[in-house]
């Protein structure tokens, strides 16, 4: 049963099908009664015509043999006194079936008076050896010299019967075959509506079995909850290339970066283990803190990536941050006038303020200078340190691509020149709310400014 019905499809259909039916059955039956009810209306109003016409000749002192509404074989009549005795009966009425006569009705009346009440009953009655079910109208009433009677007149059901008896009919038959159509119609429409669903299925299979993250499931034009979801799939298969891409990419980068130091490093390890003289014991020591500083930087671009950020809650003083970074840098000199202090990861803005340095002092001819300050007030309050040095400064054609990963601008730099290590201190700044830009110092070298958002207390919101 569970695999039966376990598609989509299937469902929508049975619960199209199930809702249409009860709605069926619900405007069926009250069809059925309103249509009884009507025909059962109108039946009360033949009889109770015919019992109040034959009621308004006795109160006026007809005789019983004289009644001119007693030869209607349609309607019989029969009238009965207070004892339930029958006094007169129509033509050819040889018997009718009743709920027991009000033995009280009509004993309040006075002469030649008629009841305004009528009462209404179903019964049978058998006139000429035929038997049918009619409805039975009882008028009492009294003669101008008699007690009180009451009679009964009767209007046949077999219309009425016959009526609801075919309008049941056709709902047996029309009911069915109306549910067949509302199941085709539902299983139709609902295949054309989920056809895009199994186009997108098949090839999200297709790209699983190929590992091809450039493909794309196709997106219906009907701008839909079907289109909508596939956008969506196309917006993570399009992260998930650009992830991918992105992890291998840094694995070429790393394994380029890294071969040049390990290899420089090796061969002045071999001369010096051949020639102990040749051996170049500073230049060995620079390429491995040069290798030590790139598998940092290749560290926290692989937390970057993962999605580490900054401690929430954590403050900074970019001031000390800044002295501490300087002061293993001959040539530095940082200027405050005061401690600013910012939030976030005092490790990664460390490793941002070393990075900016760093590559300032490759390029300074004379010296690097750091300041820290803050601009704003309230929530537009931003901490700025800004690294400028007195070199070449950088082209304003290239102010954009030396913060991507593992850059080199010019082909024939010397080794000291690559890394990745604007292109982290970009991603951490942005990281960390701010931003990290670079344009022209006034010693005419360039001018990094890092802006981040100034530390706010809870009591400061």
């Amino acid at each position: 049963m569970s695999a039966r019905f376990g598609s989509m499809r299937a469902r929508a259909t049975l619960g199209a099908t199930l809702v249409v039916a009860v709605a069926l059955l619900a405007a069926g039956t009250s069809v059925l009664l309103a249509l009884r009810s009507s025909l059962t209306d109108q039946a009360d109003g033949r009889a109770e015509r015919s019992a109040r016409a034959v009621a308004a000749q006795l109160a006026v002192g007809t005789p019983y043999d004289r009644l001119s509404a007693m030869d209607d074989d349609e309607r019989p009549v029969r009238i009965v006194d207070a004892g339930g005795r029958a006094v007169a009966s129509s033509e050819e009425l040889e018997r009718i079936d009743v709920p027991d006569p009000d033995d009280d009705a009509g004993d309040d009346l006075d002469p030649g008076e008629i009841d305004d009440e009528t009462r209404y009953a179903d019964g049978t009655a058998t006139v000429d050896g035929d038997t049918a079910s009619y409805r039975f109208a009882a008028v009492a009433v009294r003669g101008p010299d008699g007690g009180p009677v009451t009679v009964y007149a009767g209007a046949p059901l077999d219309a009425e019967r016959g009526a609801v008896g075919t309008a049941l009919t056709a709902m047996l038959i029309g009911f069915p075959l109306l549910l067949a159509v509302v199941a085709g119609v539902t299983w139709l429409v609902t295949r054309r509506a989920l056809r895009p669903v199994e186009g997108i299925r098949r090839e999200t299979a297709a790209i699983t079995a190929s590992a091809d993250l450039a493909r794309r499931v196709p997106e219906p034009d009907t701008h839909d909850e079907v289109a909508r979801p596939a956008g969506t799939t196309n917006e993570t298969l399009a992260a998930l290339e650009a992830s991918v891409e992105r992890q291998r990419r840094f694995v070429a980068d790393a394994s380029h970066e890294l071969r040049s130091p390990i290899a420089s490093l090796r061969t002045q390890l071999e001369v010096g283990a051949a020639h102990p003289g040749l051996l170049d014991v500073a230049g060995a020591v620079a390429d491995t803190v040069r290798l030590q500083r790139l598998a940092a930087d290749l560290l926290l671009l692989a937390r970057l990536d993962a999605g580490e950020g900054p401690v929430p809650g954590a403050r900074v003083d970019l001031v000390a941050l800044a002295r501490e970074e300087a002061a293993g840098r001959p040539g530095v000199t940082v200027s405050a006038a005061w401690p600013v202090e910012a939030g976030g990861s005092r490790g990664q803005l460390g490793r941002v303020l070393a990075n900016l340095l760093d590559n300032a002092l490759r390029h300074a001819r004379s010296g690097v200078s750091v300041t820290v300050r803050e601009e704003g007030r309230g929530r537009d309050a931003r901490a700025v340190v800004t690294v400028a040095d007195d070199g070449d400064g950088v082209p304003v054609a290239d102010r954009e691509r030396i913060f991507e990963r593992f850059v080199r601008l010019d082909d024939a730099r010397a080794r000291d020149d690559g890394g990745a290590g604007l292109g982290i201190a970009r991603d951490v700044a942005v990281r960390h709310g701010g931003t990290l830009t670079v344009g022209d110092a006034p010693a005419g070298g360039a001018r990094f400014e890092l802006r981040l958002p100034v530390f706010r207390d809870a009591r400061d919101v």
